[in-house]
């Protein structure tokens, strides 16, 4: 009983380690800004003109990310302007709660990824 309760432990260890091993935040800073509106969209309960308007910010706002991650230099400063003009046109478009509940998500997620906007 004893040898089955240890494998047993050794087991949920085994699956616990390599679960959170995926949800590490990363060194590369290579994340391509990419955002599943739809889950944003229940999370924030955005209204339908305002889902529209959060998927065009997306498609914008990962165009910029991907070329800040594809210039040789200045990347971290075009990453930055790239997260200001993401949060400036999501303030125009959520109302107060909204935007501050998706300022944390995304604070969130870039420190997931290993990027750092001052």
């Amino acid at each position: 009983m004893k040898r089955f309760g240890l494998t047993l432990v050794a087991a949920f260890c085994l699956a616990a380690t390599t679960f959170a091993a995926g949800n590490q935040p990363t060194t590369e800073k290579k994340w391509e800004g990419s955002i599943n509106v739809n889950t944003l969209s229940k999370y924030l309960k955005l209204t339908q003109s305002q889902h529209e308007k959060v998927a065009d910010i997306g498609k914008y706002f990962k165009k910029q990310m991907t070329l800040a991650n594809e210039v040789a230099e200045d990347q971290d400063e075009m990453r930055r302007k790239a997260v200001q003009a993401n949060l400036k046109l999501m303030k125009e478009t959520l109302d107060e709660k909204q935007y501050e509940e998706y300022a944390k998500v995304l604070n969130t997620t870039l420190e997931n990824k290993g990027i750092e906007v001052k």
